[in-house]
């Protein structure tokens, strides 16, 4: 089925890539642009952002970027300023920004606590508090992407980006609840072992990439990792009106790995 998000305007924010190949919100942004939607490609990286940008435009398809550090409470505001002046308004927001800073509970500093919930939690919630009023003009969808790791203990130590990823969940219920009945949508995809540029950029520790991607997969129920397409596709099901009546879930796409923790308790 084609034409998923037709009229749509969608922001996607962290639409670029920290490397060669396609990240979640690089394919999040493509697929949003091939189903219909206007996107606009939100990335502090302005480069990756044009590169997104012009990537969708080539396809045929409309899409503006726009460079800005959803950290920054002003920037936020001017991101939203910017829907409303290509886009005309907002139908959905998309937030696939995170970091994670390699630690446990023992050995994370405050520093690099604070410096993980500001992007993996914060920006979230700057975000919707300025984009409400946009999306509640007509009805509108928001997705955020956690991880696996906000529910179950992974591989690596990372105990500021499982907390934040966590809390990202409850604050998507949150919102659900509360704008439910203003026709407000709030979903969040879980991703488990996806190979993006981010993996090799953030977890790879000098693993060479083909021995990186066959220890990942071989954690996998489904023996192999998820794409980012695996992942673009669950946000666009959450964005669009086929799940008009669908709120407040944690979507896990993981080839199976949240079933490991259940059939170990």
């Amino acid at each position: 089925m084609a034409g998923r998000l037709d009229g749509k305007r969608v922001a996607v924010i962290g639409a670029g890539s920290v490397g060669p190949g396609w990240g979640n919100g690089k394919a999040a942004a493509a697929l949003f642009a091939r189903e219909g939607g206007r996107v606009l490609c939100v990335d502090r990286n302005g480069e990756a952002a044009e590169e997104t940008a012009a990537l969708i435009g080539a396809e045929g398809h409309v899409a503006f970027a726009h460079a800005a550090d959803a950290t920054d409470p002003e920037a936020v505001r001017a991101t939203v300023d910017a829907a409303q002046r290509q886009l005309g308004g907002l139908d959905v927001l998309h937030v696939n920004i995170g970091i994670s800073k390699a630690g446990g509970i023992a050995a994370t500093s405050l520093d690099d606590w604070k410096a993980v919930f500001s992007v993996n939690l914060d920006a979230a919630f700057q975000l919707v508090q300025a984009a409400l009023p946009l999306l509640e003009d007509g009805g509108g969808s928001i997705v955020f992407i956690s991880s696996l790791a906000a529910v179950q203990s992974g591989p690596y130590a990372y105990v500021g980006y499982e907390v934040s990823k966590a809390a990202l969940c409850r604050l998507s219920r949150s919102i659900a609840m509360e704008y439910a009945a203003r026709g407000v949508r709030c979903n969040t995809v879980l991703p488990g072992m996806i190979d993006t540029p981010h993996v090799q950029a953030f977890i790879a520790g000098g693993i060479a990439p083909d021995e990186l991607a066959a220890r990942r997969a071989a954690q996998v129920p489904m023996k192999r990792q998820g794409s980012a397409f695996d992942i673009a596709e669950a946000a666009l099901f959450l964005a669009s009106d086929a799940a008009g009546f669908i709120t407040g879930i944690d979507l896990r796409v993981d080839g199976g790995m949240g079933l490991l923790a259940a059939t170990a308790g």
